[in-house]
């Protein structure tokens, strides 16, 4: 991965709230380990700050996050997916004390979608698209893999 800022973290000391924004753009902010650990640092950091009071993670006007980073997850195995323990990382974001608030617009999918209902609040503006679509693709790689290996 290059240097480029996978989250992007904006105080506002005037209204003592954080922005925190996914940044990667071409992949429709995919959620892939290293943004979700990005996404936990940054609000476990905000979390510990006395001056913010309240936090917003967002993404840009085309997709909030447009769910897991399926490339990464293409060539993975089952125990590489346990391995990566992706749940101790949602687990973080449940620990967060202070009110976080989902900023929707554009795609909000799967791992996204996802995201946004563990947070405490969403506000979706008039171009939020929510979905599941993951269910369209969930056990037919896995079948397929294990139809070839066999």
């Amino acid at each position: 991965m290059n240097d480029e800022q996978l989250v992007i973290v904006e105080r506002q000391p005037e209204q003592r709230t954080a922005l925190v924004r996914f940044n990667r753009p071409k992949q429709l902010n995919a959620l892939n380990a290293a943004v979700m650990d990005a996404l936990c640092e940054a609000l476990e950091e905000l979390d510990r700050d006395d001056e913010v009071r309240a936090i917003v993670v967002t993404g840009n006007e085309r997709a909030f996050a447009a769910g897991a980073d399926i490339a990464e997850m293409s060539g993975a195995t089952p125990v590489d997916m346990l391995r990566a323990n992706r749940i101790g990382q949602w687990d973080r974001v449940r620990r967060i004390t202070k009110p976080v608030i989902a900023a929707v617009n554009g795609w909000c999918l799967g791992g996204g979608c996802e995201l946004a209902m563990t947070l405490d609040l969403i506000v979706a503006g008039e171009g939020a698209k929510f979905g599941q679509p993951e269910i369209n693709i969930g056990c037919r790689g896995q079948l397929a893999r294990a139809k070839r290996s066999s």
